[in-house]
């Protein structure tokens, strides 16, 4: 079960077929590693598998997720993500998942873009 978290952190998941980059499409991904981050930090939180390639399927396995990562997406699924409150990110090339989290670490305790600041407002409400 996940832990309550401080204000101030999101929840991000990795389209991810080896724990380590975000190296996998929306569409076809059969894992999300998801990781909670804050300024300070962040911890891994749990892991999704995907059993059934299926984009309402996979949306409502990501309920509570803030943001997530993946390498492409198509426009449907993109958009069914926006409509479920969940901002979509999308790499051209493969990144290693723990660049990322330090990247997102550092943005949020300098000066995050504003769809991050708006992310946090809303869970701090």
């Amino acid at each position: 079960m996940d832990q309550v978290k401080p204000d101030g952190y999101v929840r991000v998941a990795f389209a991810t077929t080896n724990l380590e980059d975000i190296d996998a499409h929306f569409g076809s991904a059969k894992r999300f590693y998801v990781f909670d981050v804050s300024e300070q930090e962040y911890t891994a939180s749990r892991i999704i598998e995907i059993k059934e390639k299926d984009t309402d399927l996979t949306i409502a396995s990501l309920f509570g997720i803030d943001i997530v990562y993946f390498v492409d997406i198509g426009p449907a699924a993109a958009a069914k993500l926006i409509n479920s409150g969940i901002f979509p990110i999308k790499y051209k090339e493969v990144v290693a998942i723990k660049d990322e989290l330090n990247k997102l670490t550092k943005m949020l305790g300098t000066n995050p873009p504003p769809f991050i600041k708006k992310i946090i407002e809303k869970k701090a409400a």
